[in-house]
C-alpha cells in the first residue's frame, strides 16, 4: 500500500498527488512512468512520474480526470492509500548537453515535460519552453517550468493568457529567431494532434524532435501488446521501447485511431461507477 501524503487540485479536473513510493523515488529518471491500481477491483493505468523526492521517499503524480479510475483518484485524500504502484517503467529520456533545446508542453502534457526540462537544464542545456492550454485556468506548473527553463513563452487558445494561438506558432517564431542550426533538440508532450503538428513544424527545419506517446497500456512490460504504435513503419511498444520516439517517424493518425478503440466502454465504466458511488466523498477541495 502506498500512502497519499499530499493531494491538491491544480485546475479544472487536474490533480496532483504525492505518494509514498521510496524505491521508485530513488530509481526514477526523467521520462519514466508508473502503473497503478487503486484497489483490488481497480484497473491498471499508467501515469508519468512528474517529480520525486528521494529524501521524503515520495513521487508526484499529476493527472486529468478523463475516466473512471482518474475520477476515483481525484476523490482520494491525504491518508488514503493506493494498493499497487509498479515502476519506474519505460526507457528514460536520453539526457546530455545538446546545446539549445525547446520543450513544448500542451495541457496535461506539461506534467511529464517538467522532469525532462529539469534534467536538460541540469545537464547544462539552454532550455526554452513553450506552454499551451485552452485557457488560463487550464495552464499548470508555470512556476515549476520557469524554474527549469532559461525562458518560457505561453499561449492559450482563447487568448486569456500569454499569446493567443497555438504552440506551433511560438515554435516557428523561436526557430526563426534562433536559426534552425542553433536548435539542437525539441521535446514535445501533449495531445497527439499537438505533437503531430509540432513534428510537422520542426521536420522541414531538420530539428531533431522527440515525443512521449500516451497509447492505451495495460501491463507495462511488453507482454500484452496493447500499447503498440507504428514508428518508421515498424511496430513498437510504448511501455518498453518508449514512451519517447522520434516524432518524425510516428504514425500519429494510427495512434489517434487506436486511442478511441474503447471509448464507449470507458464511458460506460465511468457512468456505472458514478451510479454506485453517488453521494459519496467528493475528494480533494478544488
Amino acid at each position: 500500500m502506498h500512502e497519499i501524503v499530499k493531494a491538491e487540485a491544480l485546475g479544472a479536473d487536474v490533480f496532483r498527488l504525492e505518494v509514498r513510493a521510496g524505491r521508485i523515488a530513488h530509481k526514477r529518471q526523467a521520462g519514466q512512468f508508473i502503473i497503478l491500481r487503486i484497489d483490488e477491483q481497480g484497473e491498471r493505468i499508467p501515469l508519468t512520474i512528474a517529480d520525486a523526492d528521494p529524501g521524503a521517499e515520495t513521487i508526484t503524480l499529476i493527472f486529468q480526470v478523463v475516466g473512471k479510475t482518474t475520477e476515483h483518484l481525484s476523490r482520494l485524500r491525504v491518508g488514503d492509500a493506493i494498493q499497487d504502484l509498479v515502476g519506474p517503467l519505460g526507457q528514460p529520456t536520453h539526457i546530455e548537453k545538446f546545446g539549445t533545446t525547446i520543450c513544448v508542453g500542451g495541457g496535461i502534457g506539461i506534467a511529464p515535460l517538467h522532469p525532462i526540462a529539469q534534467a536538460l537544464k541540469a545537464a547544462g542545456n539552454e532550455v526554452l519552453t513553450i506552454l499551451g492550454a485552452r485557457s488560463k485556468d487550464l495552464l499548470i506548473l508555470e512556476d515549476e517550468l520557469r524554474a527549469a527553463s532559461s525562458e518560457v513563452r505561453i499561449c492559450t487558445d482563447d487568448g486569456s493568457y500569454g499569446e493567443k494561438g497555438l504552440v506551433t506558432n511560438l515554435l516557428e517564431q523561436w526557430i526563426g529567431e534562433r536559426g534552425k542550426e542553433n536548435i539542437h533538440l525539441c521535446v514535445a508532450i501533449g495531445p497527439p494532434i499537438m505533437m503531430k503538428f509540432v513534428a510537422k513544424t520542426t521536420e522541414p527545419h531538420g530539428v531533431k524532435t522527440l515525443v512521449s506517446l500516451n497509447s492505451i497500456m495495460i501491463d507495462g512490460t511488453g507482454m500484452c501488446g496493447g500499447c503498440r504504435v507504428s514508428v518508421g513503419g515498424q511496430s513498437k511498444f510504448c511501455c518498453v521501447d518508449g514512451p519517447e520516439f522520434d516524432a518524425h517517424q510516428v504514425d500519429f493518425d494510427l495512434l489517434m485511431q487506436r486511442l478511441t478503440a474503447y471509448r464507449e466502454h470507458e464511458c460506460q465504466a465511468l457512468e456505472s461507477w458514478r451510479a454506485r458511488t453517488s453521494g459519496g466523498d467528493e475528494g480533494v477541495s478544488r
